[in-house]
């Protein structure tokens, strides 16, 4: 029998169709993490706080429930600004390229050295070198405040928004910020 016809294929080439599949399953399941946003924005649970320490315990409790909305909050904010900056705009696509591939589509922890790293030293060293890098580009104060604006956003959401109809479905890494069943 003749096989003429056929297209021979490596199994580099495999692996990169694996590696793309892996990508989307994570790209979904990664943004299954994130909280719904009808959820976030629900306008009956937007009050203001009794006191400083129930603002601090709802920021607490919102960003560790809400960080992967808040994290793309700030960064939608910050590429909306970068807008009329074309050199700073590359500069961050690549910066979010690299978010992609050490954060979100991450399916194990990140080692190095031997070494496990978490989530949100990921999370703030990815954040401190795309400003720092995005800084080098000479749209500093847009930058700057760009992300003010994006983290005043975040805080001032996370003070507002009551934290009694959040529960935890799944495992989040969020150091037990929950609210008891007992409060």
């Amino acid at each position: 029998m003749t096989s003429y016809g056929t297209i021979p294929t490596s199994p580099l080439e495999g692996t990169n169709l694996e590696y793309i599949s892996r990508a989307k399953t994570r790209i979904k399941s990664e943004l299954g993490t994130r909280r719904p946003w009808k959820q976030m924005f629900n306008l009956n649970s937007l009050n203001f706080p009794n006191g400083v320490s129930n603002a601090v315990k709802g920021i607490t409790t919102n960003t560790g429930y809400f960080r992967m909305n808040y994290v793309i909050i700030i960064l939608i904010i910050l590429f909306l600004s970068l807008l009329w900056h074309p050199i700073s705009l590359i500069v961050f696509v690549v910066m979010m390229a690299a978010w992609l591939f050490l954060y979100f589509l991450r399916d194990e922890p990140l080692v190095i050295f031997h070494r496990t790293i978490g989530d949100r030293t990921v999370v703030v060293v990815l954040f401190v070198v795309t400003i720092v890098l995005l800084l080098l580009t000479s749209a500093t104060w847009n930058i700057i405040s760009s992300v003010l604006i994006g983290l005043v956003v975040v805080v001032v959401h996370a003070a507002l928004r009551s934290t009694d109809d959040l529960f935890d479905d799944d495992r989040v890494e969020t150091g037990g910020y929950f609210p008891s069943s007992s409060s």
